[in-house]
């Protein structure tokens, strides 16, 4: 035994201090086995939305949005999703002989307008997009022969067309003094209309399985798919392709990061997803993002948030919500947009690992309770077999003292006895929770981060290697980190 004395047990002692107890998690050998929850995978569960007004900006005049969206392509073969709406969407009027995509008038560039009128070509710009494509369109203003109109030209211009949602966040309309809303309007009169407007407007335009129904920012149960699909009779819910939701959930960074606070939010949902399930259907969060109203300067555009956005898009795919549509809105003016400014968002970066923990899987599994602040994910691909492992320590550090920076020890069994080695890809920044890419400090996934601009990917690409001895491994996650584990 040597014994430590002097300046070299100091040491010791303090790195001592900064490790934790390993928490450990079995990784199971096949999908379904192990006692886990094993939700299917949509081809590209990560996707995003874009405000009505805004989206021919994005896709004509913001250099970072196809490479962006082309990122993710290259990790998972498929074009991420994306859905068109909005606010604006129930301020909009189509007008089939504009010749422009969009025309509206507003003080500022930093505003959203008040009303708006689009044309045709708004939809052939959509149709462009190789993904999956949601389209909103206006109930608010009870003007239902204009929207079939736009519906039908949504329809036929826009070939990659999923679905339709008609009305954004109808629980506000009486706020918004939408003219739909100048009588009795509360729940179940918004139920009665939705199921009237979505049997009309999916008959006139001759489309089954073409509403993406619900589209609520309050939480349920009032607001609610499981009290839409109780009203819904058969007639009703052969036009509906799926249910969607919105939500934002707020907060500091600290409450918005944490993994529990993250995992109780998103069990909000879980009656509305069961209920989706039983009638068939898919269940989206349709709209979202860290703070409603275009995010909060202090909070949304950090690395905390990138934290969340990552662990949040993770804990609703393994929770049967089969995409996660973060919202981008005014160009500019946007504090939780992943890029549009001139410096890229860090909620990219969370986001781009989440991808990468997904791409090519075909199930994904929550190995821990969700009860506390360590996170472990497993993807399956198609064959059964364990992917990758996504290990996440939410606990907070921010700029200061890095030695004061706690590393969690991560263990990871059922690795396979033959295995020697594991290779992982962290995703960190140097300043924490607080880290900002306008401010200096670029977070990075494996080694790489992304152009400001242009969202090119920058930096050697690096991995760690881990020895795996006896089935098993130990991985050191700092506080405020996260790490993807590669198994094939």
């Amino acid at each position: 035994m040597i014994k430590l004395t002097g300046l070299a047990a100091l040491c010791v002692a303090a790195a001592a201090q900064t490790v934790d107890a390993a928490v450990t998690f079995n990784v199971p050998s096949k999908v379904g086995t192990g006692g886990y929850a094993y939700a299917p995978l949509d081809p590209a569960p990560i996707g995003i939305s874009f405000e009505f007004f805004a989206f021919p900006s994005y896709f004509l005049n913001v250099t970072g949005t196809n490479q962006c969206l082309a990122n993710w392509k290259a990790l998972t073969g498929v074009w991420p999703p994306i859905r068109i709406g909005g606010t604006t969407q129930d301020r909009a009027s189509y007008d089939a002989k504009m010749s422009a995509y969009v025309v509206y008038s507003v003080a500022s560039a930093a505003d959203a307008p008040s009303t708006l009128t689009f044309g045709p070509k708004f939809m052939t710009l959509a149709g462009t997009y190789e993904g999956s494509v949601v389209v909103g369109l206006n109930r608010g203003k009870n003007n239902i022969d204009n929207t079939i109109a736009a519906a039908k030209v949504a329809v036929a211009e826009t070939t990659n067309l999923l679905a339709i949602e008609l009305g954004n966040e109808p629980e506000y309309y009486v706020k918004d003094k939408q003219p739909i809303a100048s009588g009795t309007w509360n729940p179940t009169t918004d139920v009665a209309s939705q199921n009237n407007w979505n049997l009309r407007v999916g008959s006139a335009v001759g489309k089954k399985h073409l509403i993406q129904a619900g589209n609520w920012n309050a939480a349920p149960p009032e607001w609610g798919a499981a009290n839409l699909i109780a009203a819904e009779n058969a007639t009703v819910k052969q036009y509906v392709h799926h249910y969607a939701h919105h939500n934002y959930p707020g907060g500091s960074i600290q409450s918005l990061m944490n993994h529990a606070t993250t995992s109780k939010n998103i069990h909000v949902f879980d009656a509305d997803v069961a209920a989706a399930l039983g009638a068939g259907k898919q269940y989206v969060l349709g709209e979202t993002n860290s703070v409603s109203g275009g995010g909060a300067a202090a909070v949304s555009p950090t690395f905390g948030a990138a934290l969340w956005t990552m662990d949040y898009a993770l804990r609703a795919a393994a929770s049967n919500i089969s995409r996660t549509y973060f919202h981008h809105g005014t160009v500019g003016n946007c504090q939780y947009c992943f890029w549009g400014r001139y410096t890229m968002g860090a909620p990219y970066y969370g986001a781009t690992a989440a991808v990468a923990l997904l791409a090519g899987a075909r199930h994904l599994a929550a190995l821990d309770k969700g009860t506390n602040a360590y996170a472990a994910y497993a993807s399956f691909d198609a064959d059964g077999d364990p992917l990758r492992v996504l290990l996440y320590n939410s606990d907070y550090f921010t700029s200061g003292d890095a030695t004061a920076r706690k590393s969690q020890a991560f263990t990871l069994t059922g690795l396979g006895e033959g295995r020697t080695t594991v290779r992982a890809k962290r995703l960190t920044a140097a300043g924490g929770a607080t880290a900002r890419v306008d401010r200096g400090d670029n977070p990075s996934f494996g080694g790489q981060w992304f152009g400001n601009g242009t969202c090119v990917v920058a930096g050697t690409e690096t991995f760690e290697t881990v020895v795996v001895e006896g089935g098993q491994a130990t991985f050191q996650v700092k506080a405020t980190e996260a790490l993807v584990v590669y198994l094939q």
